[in-house]
């Protein structure tokens, strides 16, 4: 099962590690058709062309291999959806939860992958 977003979409945890092996940088949003997770889905879709360098993918909540990310250091005091994580060759650079901005994921975007 996957997300019904116009983003590539994450389905395992062989598929997280392959994507992480083989792209500099990457940003998953991993969440649920839901009110918080929906404008970061959009705002993603939107910088996709504005970051070719970087791989944007979700990443459904509820599937059991979502635990590669739910399970995180970095997200163990996440209390919305989205987890929002960033990765830079294959390590977490940066992690967000909740509903974000354009202007929140542009900034860390900027500062990580540039």
């Amino acid at each position: 099962m996957v997300l019904q977003t116009n983003l590539k979409h994450v389905a395992s945890a062989a598929e997280h590690s392959e994507l992480l092996k083989n792209n500099e940088n990457v940003m998953i949003c991993c969440g649920r058709m839901g009110p918080m997770c929906l404008p970061v889905y959009d705002i993603m879709e939107e910088l996709q062309d504005e970051y070719p360098n970087v791989a944007f993918r979700d990443f459904l909540f509820d599937n059991p291999d979502a635990a590669v990310i739910r399970n995180l250091p970095e997200a163990r005091s996440f209390m919305g959806l989205p987890f929002v994580i960033y990765y830079k060759n294959g390590e977490v650079v940066a992690a967000a939860s909740s509903i974000q901005t354009r202007e929140q994921i542009t900034e860390i975007l900027d500062r990580e992958f540039k």
